[in-house]
């Protein structure tokens, strides 16, 4: 089992737009091995996306309660009918949480490791864990779509951090 290190807020490849996955070799398997083992290898874990481990791939795991899977290539569709807005954090940003509103179901479609076609649909965390890792791949952090009093509360929490990387 490989854990992988996460990469932490300050790093540039959590901002930058991942590159769509073009090869479905034992490079790809790899990657999904260890993006699976760092989910699973640790508790309270809902997702990895490969930003995180610092590979610039679109390929995210998640493991939601029984629900533990991967997604390479994703595409996002949300259903705002109904919405969220529970704390969340991330691994990228260790210990801190914050209510960030969310659709409470969503799917994403694209394909396993050998290029065949998969679709994940939830709702609650599942949709949450969805949403977020696909932002990820987008480049984007839960906190960026904070706002107000929220917003300012979490990037006074980021700059006194004891993790924040000061440049």
């Amino acid at each position: 089992m490989t854990i992988r290190e996460i990469r932490l807020l300050g790093d540039a490849v959590l901002r930058t737009e991942t590159d769509p996955v073009t090869s479905f070799d034992a490079e790809l398997r790899e990657l999904v091995t260890d993006l699976l083992d760092t989910v699973t290898g640790r508790p309270g874990r809902a997702g990895v996306a490969a930003p995180q481990i610092g590979v610039s791939a679109r390929v995210f795991s998640y493991a939601v309660g029984e629900q533990v899977g991967y997604v390479v290539n994703p595409v996002l569709t949300v259903d705002w009918t109904e919405e969220q807005d529970d704390e969340e954090g991330c691994l990228s940003i260790p210990g801190l949480y914050f209510p960030r509103r969310r659709a409470n179901s969503a799917s994403v479609t694209g394909v396993d490791q050998h290029g065949e076609p998969i679709t994940v649909s939830g709702t609650g965390m599942l949709a949450r864990a969805l949403q977020h890792e696909t932002d990820h791949l987008n480049g984007e952090l839960y906190i960026d779509k904070l706002t107000g009093d929220v917003r300012r509360q979490a990037l006074r929490a980021v700059r006194s951090a004891p993790w924040a990387q000061r440049g």
